[in-house]
């Protein structure tokens, strides 16, 4: 049983590594590969990522996943955020439907943890929330969960590849 873990481990660093890769790759087109920060502790969630790099949870770009009619979208939201049902099915036209881990892996091209804009797959929309106006700069992670990069907004515009900002959250900063 040790034997299986050990090689799940290995799988899931070389997957992850991977991603990270695609993410850099992404990014390096728009001259941003080099501000990719590998952590030694995680940064798969708002908090973790928020001490990883000295910051407000706030300014932490959380990508959330959702099937929309089927296909797979991403909202780039503030760390501060939470997804406001009613704006979001006015927005979409139905109901709010996370992405299942798997699903994410499968339709995104990032584990959940990792999940960022940067080196996804083709057909994934991707939408960036009116929450991250408030700042100068936020922090997606970048393929992986102890990844971050540091973008401005202007920047996170460019190389996200969005579609259109749109307001969906709810947050007790907004």
């Amino acid at each position: 049983m040790q034997s299986v873990r050990v090689v799940r481990k290995i799988l899931l660093n070389k997957e992850a590594a991977m991603s990270v890769e695609k993410a850099k790759e992404h990014l390096e087109k728009y001259g941003f590969g080099e501000r990719v920060r590998v952590f030694e502790q995680s940064s798969a969630t708002v908090e973790l990522a928020a001490q990883a790099l000295g910051c407000a949870p706030a300014l932490i770009a959380k990508s959330l996943t959702f099937s929309v009619n089927g296909e797979p979208i991403m909202i780039v939201t503030a760390g501060d955020t939470k997804i406001d049902n009613a704006k979001y099915k006015a927005e979409f036209g139905a109901k709010a439907k996370m992405l299942s881990a798997e699903e994410v892996d499968r339709l995104i091209g990032h584990s959940v943890g990792g999940v960022c804009p940067f080196g996804i797959n083709e057909g994934v929309r991707v939408f960036l929330d009116s929450s991250l106006k408030r700042f100068e700069k936020v922090f997606p992670a970048c393929g992986s969960g102890n990844t971050a990069v540091e973008l401005s907004i202007a920047e996170l515009e460019r190389c996200s590849g969005y579609e259109k900002w749109i307001d969906v959250c709810k947050g007790a900063e907004l």
